[in-house]
């Protein structure tokens, strides 16, 4: 009996705390009120109700086959970080000669602008472009491709005339360098290892990130490649 009457006595604390917490979270946490949190960044007058994240990526460890796998990756690593920028700004110069072509409404004044840009272009960094080497060269037209979503040769094209597009083309094929190259990850490994090194980059903060225009996603092609890729394993 005693313990009957120990065990009805707990038993009746846990159910009158139960029914006294229920009730108060009932006060302090009605079911029928949502609770929204905003919040403003300084200098915004907009209130969010959430914060958009930059994607985050996960990164495998790299392992090669020999030496010499290893040694060309290395290789197209370097070449790559050496002509992303040339790319990244081309992008830029894209955007602002056609942000400022907007605003002219004469053809004939849009050409002479846009002789103007490619002549400063041209002068600021022709020298150093002449010293890439052919596959330094094809990396950098690629990348154009990624940036800008037009080829090297279709932005001549635009720029000039289409006669100089074709002999900037045939002359680009003497040291098998193509124009019209586009970037490719999808569909070849080469441009996937370019597109993975940019992406470690970005996150090691070696470069400045600027998201490509072309429709993939990089990590459903980290998927895709990973089991073809010797260069790629997680």
């Amino acid at each position: 009996m005693f313990r009957s009457a120990i065990l009805g006595v707990f038993l009746m604390i846990w159910f009158l705390g139960f029914s006294q917490e229920t009730e108060k979270d009932s006060i302090l946490f009605p079911k029928d009120t949502v609770e929204d949190y905003y919040v403003r960044f300084e200098g915004d007058s907009i209130l969010l109700s959430s914060i958009e994240l930059d994607e985050v990526y996960i990164f495998g460890k790299l392992e090669f086959a020999d030496k010499n796998e290893r040694l060309r990756y290395l290789i197209l690593r370097r070449k790559t970080l050496k002509v992303y920028p040339y790319a990244k700004l081309a992008a830029e110069r894209l955007v602002e000669l056609n942000d400022s072509l907007q605003h002219i409404t004469k053809k004939r004044h849009q050409k002479k602008y846009t002789k103007k840009v490619q002549k400063y272009i041209e002068e600021e960094f022709s020298g150093e472009l002449k010293k890439l080497t052919r596959t330094e060269g094809q990396i950098l037209v690629k990348l154009i491709h990624r940036q800008t979503g037009e080829t090297a040769f279709d932005l001549v094209k635009e720029l000039r005339s289409g006669w100089r597009a074709f002999w900037y083309n045939t002359t680009a094929s003497m040291f098998k360098i193509s124009l019209k190259e586009e970037f490719l990850p999808e569909q070849v490994l080469e441009d996937y290892l370019i597109e993975d090194i940019l992406q470690r980059a970005f996150s090691a903060n070696q470069l400045v990130r600027q998201k490509s225009v072309l429709d993939y996603d990089y990590a459903q092609l980290t998927n895709k490649w990973k089991s073809k890729s010797p260069t790629s394993k997680n």
